[in-house]
This record gives C-alpha cells, structure tokens and sequence, in this order.
C-alpha cells in the first residue's frame, strides 16, 4: 500500500477490497444476488423455453435393468457421446449413447415439488446442465457436481422474483449434483422418497456404475 496514503484511507481501501473478494466468492456461489440481477427486475424478465435433448425411453420402469453398462457400452466407447436424461415424474435416470438410450435407473428428489427457484426450496433444478466436476462423497458414495446455477436457470430465479413468486431477497442457490445414498439407505430409492434438498440421488452401487462413465462436461437434461 503507498505511503503517501493516510491510514483511514488506507484501512478503507483494504476493507472495499475484502468486501469486494466476498462478494466475488458469495455471487459466483449463488449465495447473494448480484448487483446487475436486481437491476434487472426493473425491465421485463423473458426467459426462454427449455430445450429438449432426449427423447424418453418407451418402456415402463427400467431399461435394461439386467445388465451392466459396461455390456451395453460399444467396444469403441467414447465419453463425449455420454448424456443423461433424468424424468422426475417418472424417478427415472437414463443414459444415452450417441443419442441412444441404454440403460435406466431409479432415482430420486428434493423434497420439494417443482421446478427450483431458489435456494432452500428443497426442489430439484429442471433443464439442460452439465457435470462441472465429480469427486468421491464421504457420505453419499459419489457426486456428480452439475452447473446450477446456469444462466438459463438465472434467468427463472429472476423471473420468479419479478412476478412475485419468491422474495426480492432470494438466493438462486448452489451446490447441486446427483449422489448416493447414506450406506444402508438404498430403500430410499426403492421406495421413492425424496429425501434431499435438492439433488437427484441414487442407489450406491447404480451411482458407483455410472461413475466411470461420465466425464466432465457431460450434458444432463433435468424434465418434470
């Protein structure tokens, strides 16, 4: 810090530069609204449809639930073909292969019903997201860290606040990705109860299959 500069002056600067570092690690964890976004409400908020990716298995329950997705894989198998289209009505996760469905599993929810709006509603994210990193969980096995909040998913939040569905205060939430279950818990699953607070979870050994094969990147498409 230059000398020149008086003490006040000085402690000023290093505390608008802690403020600012804050704000910086808070917005970017989806913790506070920016700045920007609250200006925004003063206009019009028009979000776009969510696109559609996939077109959903037509069987009733699972897709091949016999066999290991290491069978169904091609011998050229290559990651960046790998999506994964996630039904809430129906608690069903599939993944698809160059466009092609080849296996499903059961899966569950937020306790809360509906598209996510904000944090700490307890509903689970709906559109087009992608796994942004996955690490082992200590408690849930494994996680796959997808990219909410997106920008599509901004633009609802914002939305909401303009129409008065949440409040002005309201943060768009973070921290969302598909995981297992504590150990012992599959029945969870089994039984269809959503549990989390807002995260897709599935059974320990179905999640510790799909693991390898699901890079980062890879789209996942959220529909009701």
């Amino acid at each position: 810090m230059p000398r020149f500069l008086s003490r006040p002056l000085r402690v000023s600067l290093i505390i608008m530069l802690g403020l600012g570092t804050i704000y910086k690690f808070a917005h970017g964890r989806g913790l506070i609204p920016s700045v920007s976004s609250l200006t925004a409400l003063a206009h019009p908020i028009v979000c776009p449809a969510d696109a559609t990716m996939h077109a959903p298995p037509n069987v009733d329950g699972w897709l091949r639930a016999d066999q290991s997705l290491q069978q169904l894989v091609p011998q050229d198998f290559d990651q960046k073909k790998v999506s994964l289209l996630i039904e809430k009505s129906k608690h069903r996760l599939t993944v698809y292969y160059d466009g092609v469905a080849l296996k499903s599993y059961p899966v569950v929810f937020g306790r809360g019903k509906g598209d996510k709006r904000r944090e700490g509603d307890l509903k689970t994210p709906e559109g087009i997201l992608k796994i942004q990193d996955k690490y082992p969980h200590p408690d849930w096995s494994k996680f796959l860290w997808l990219d909410y909040p997106n920008q599509q998913s901004r633009c609802k939040h914002n939305r909401a606040k303009q129409t008065g569905k949440i409040p002005l205060w309201s943060t768009v939430g973070s921290e969302v990705g598909i995981h297992g279950v504590p150990a012992g818990a599959d029945d969870m699953v089994i039984n269809r109860i959503n549990w989390t607070w807002g995260c897709p979870s599935m059974r320990n050994a179905d999640i510790n299959e799909l693991y390898p094969f699901v890079p980062v990147g890879t789209i996942v498409e959220i529909v009701a």
